[in-house]
């Protein structure tokens, strides 16, 4: 839900084409009825992207799944898995100090850890993971569609009273909160059905991830214990995300509420708790009421874009100074008010100015592409139609070609950290750097042209 490494990783940006990691629900099945959860672990991002994916009619060939490695992580060998499920009954009983400085009570440490078992069946999901690699285009269309919106107005309609004070008293455009509730969860259809206390468990004693989810886990105890959710309504992601609009456990312990005032913080049967929640993390993360979270620009031929960087922050006068304008004569956001330039397809796809607000949706999941579908999703849900710009024809490249994306351009001396594949803020660098040196549009897109570009040494 917020951050990856300080490597080349960066924002999950999405430049250069969607790289979706399945980390939660079973989302990145193919029905236009499932989606997966999003909400990444606070703490745990470089390891564990959170996406969603959702088929659309015709998903290009490149879009579909593809096998991932298993993980060479010392801990994740069979005989340490072996030792971890052997030892998991002592794990979780050393835990009990946390959990009771944490507030947990002594009995209701003892009542929900009575017989817990770990699902091994966790592990390989942890182990090989799917990439689905799609580009930005594909993304957005995919989870933006008629079948979502039309959802989405009626459970609107349903819930009107509920959208109104939520935007009322935290000032969040409603049509964002019910954007996150469709995508993360397609308005509560898809939340999985893995009990969070026995996922967590799992994760905090056996595996890779085991600091990280000890947390999880006695923040998961805490929440039934204190009678927030039912132990047996408190299921989720086998990552533990749960919910209308999937909280981790300590990301539910900071920003939930409750918001029908019943005495419970319920993000799973209360769909006020849930969007009174989800207004307070977008809250929280900077949104600023009456804004937009960002428009979609024209740019003008010869345009310069070393300008597209999430570092140039311009008001919009001076945006328009040079050229950039609305589509179809629509007119400008106020002249002061600051925004960013964003390509998420690259010099021959869609533009958009990127305001604090779409920085605000990325605190709840800091890919670009799910942001940018997040906000576009709101404004077809208030009315709004599509893009006006066409999506280009382009094909994601998968992990092994960002790879060699890399390892071409350290050949001839770009930085560009350590070639694993995934495209982050150094990459780009050298991705635009190396498009000046050759002629190519500097849209920073580690795209098959470039590759191409690289494979033949121009």
């Amino acid at each position: 839900m917020v951050h990856r490494t300080a490597s080349d990783r960066g924002h999950a940006g999405l430049i250069a084409g969607v790289a979706i990691v399945c980390f939660g629900l079973a989302g990145c099945a193919g029905s236009d009825d499932i989606t997966g959860a999003f909400a990444t672990p606070p703490a745990a991002q470089a390891n564990a992207p959170r996406t969603v994916a959702q088929a659309r009619p015709q998903v290009r060939p490149s879009a579909a799944p593809t096998a991932a490695a298993p993980s060479t992580h010392p801990d994740m060998t069979p005989a340490a898995l072996a030792r971890d499920e052997a030892n998991f009954s002592r794990c979780i009983a050393a835990l009990e100090p946390k959990a009771r400085a944490a507030g947990v009570s002594a009995a209701g440490f003892r009542r929900y850890t009575a017989g817990l078992k770990p699902d091994m069946g966790i592990m390989e999901k942890l182990q090989t993971q799917p990439e689905f690699t799609r580009t930005a285009g594909d993304y957005v269309e995919m989870l933006v569609s008629e079948t979502r919106i039309r959802k989405g107005r009626e459970a609107m309609a349903q819930n009107a009273a509920v959208f109104a004070e939520v935007e009322r008293q935290y000032g969040v455009d409603r049509y964002v909160v019910a954007a996150i509730w469709g995508i993360e969860t397609n308005y509560g259809s898809a939340r999985g059905s893995y009990p969070v206390i026995e996922a967590t468990g799992t994760l905090a004693c056996v595996g890779r991830r085991k600091p990280y989810f000890r947390d999880e886990f006695v923040a998961a105890l805490r929440i039934v214990d204190r009678g927030d959710i039912p132990e047996s309504h408190l299921r989720g992601s086998w990552a533990g995300a749960f919910g209308l609009t999937q909280f981790m456990p300590t990301a539910f312990q900071r920003d939930a509420v409750d918001f029908d005032g019943d005495g419970h913080r319920n993000v799973v049967d209360s769909v006020a708790d849930a969007m009174g929640s989800t207004a307070n993390k977008l809250k929280r993360g900077g949104w600023q009421q009456g804004r937009s979270w960002g428009y979609e620009v024209v740019l003008p031929r010869r345009f310069d874009y070393l300008l597209a960087d999430k570092n140039i922050r311009k008001p919009m006068r001076e945006w328009a100074a040079l050229g950039i304008h609305r589509p179809d004569g629509r007119p400008m956001p106020p002249a002061g008010e600051t925004a960013y330039l964003l390509l998420p397809a690259g010099a021959k796809g869609p533009a958009f100015l990127m305001t604090d607000n779409f920085k605000a949706i990325l605190s709840y999941n800091p890919a670009d592409a799910y942001a940018l579908a997040i906000g576009h999703l709101a404004d077809r849900l208030r009315g709004g139609g599509p893009f006006v710009q066409p999506w280009p024809d382009q094909r994601a490249l998968s992990r092994n070609e960002r790879s060699e994306l890399q390892k071409r351009l350290a050949s001839r001396g770009y930085e560009v950290g350590t070639p694993d594949g995934a495209i982050g803020a150094q990459t780009r660098a050298a991705v635009r750097d190396y498009q000046v040196a050759v002629g190519l549009p500097p849209d920073g897109m580690a795209s098959g042209e470039v590759l191409e570009s690289l494979r033949g040494g121009s």
